[in-house]
């Protein structure tokens, strides 16, 4: 079947269930490196490029000499978690779902090159997967709209044929920045009227509900597609 659009998919929060464990060891690389940062707010920082998170964290005038180091002690204390990851509830069944109606899917992660494969492994849906764009490929994280804009061009789609599904608010402003419509899911913590304030066309459960609910959504048919919804 040719595709005529693109599925782009983040992967933390929304096909792998992975954001509180990322909350952790990203409080936890901190804490060790002397900065006492709440839980809560660490939570919503996740889904930022490690730079962007840091930023968000612990300001833009701060010395960034360290950020390498707390960077790396993330990931070590995370990579501890990779054999215990699971995929969300409908994380490949949505895949697959969307491949066979035609959509050419692509993952769209801040996640780095290694970490990527780990995760592509826990879906266990690489039928369906057409590519996947990772941090390491583009110049700036979420919420800037590289890592989107990448993704459409190894589509070989523009932006009003393209879907983007996640779980943050930091994947809605990249979607909306490369001018692509983003379906939220609400299995990385973020609350439904968090997205809908952040401009979400639609709003589901878990990729599992939206598997079900797919004819009602942006996801129905790739040919039926309305370039109008382009934003």
């Amino acid at each position: 079947m040719t595709s005529t659009a693109a599925a782009l998919f983040d992967v933390d929060g929304t096909l792998v269930d992975s954001s509180y464990l990322h909350t952790v060891t990203w409080w936890q690389a901190l804490r060790q490196a002397g900065h006492l940062v709440p839980m809560a707010r660490v939570h919503r920082a996740i889904g930022l490029g490690s730079a962007e998170l840091l930023d968000h964290l612990l300001g833009v005038g701060r010395d960034r000499a360290g950020d390498g180091e707390l960077d790396s002690a993330h990931q070590a204390l995370y990579a501890v978690h990779w054999p215990s990851l699971e995929p969300l509830p409908g994380a490949a069944q949505v895949l697959r779902a969307c491949a066979e109606r035609g959509w050419t899917v692509v993952l769209a992660t801040s996640a780095g090159a290694r970490e990527v494969e780990v995760l592509r492994k826990v879906l266990d849906a690489d039928d369906a997967i057409a590519d996947q764009v990772h941090a390491d490929q583009v110049d700036a994280a979420k919420p800037a709209p590289d890592l989107v804009e990448q993704a459409l061009a190894q589509a070989g789609v523009d932006a009003g044929r393209a879907v983007f599904v996640g779980d943050t608010a930091w994947d809605v402003q990249a979607a909306h920045r490369a001018g692509v419509p983003c379906l939220g899911v609400l299995s990385g913590g973020w609350s439904r009227s968090e997205l809908a304030d952040a401009g979400a066309a639609q709003i589901y459960r878990d990729a599992g509900e939206l598997a079900g609910f797919l004819d009602a959504s942006l996801l129905a048919d790739p040919a039926s597609l309305n370039p109008g919804h382009a934003l």
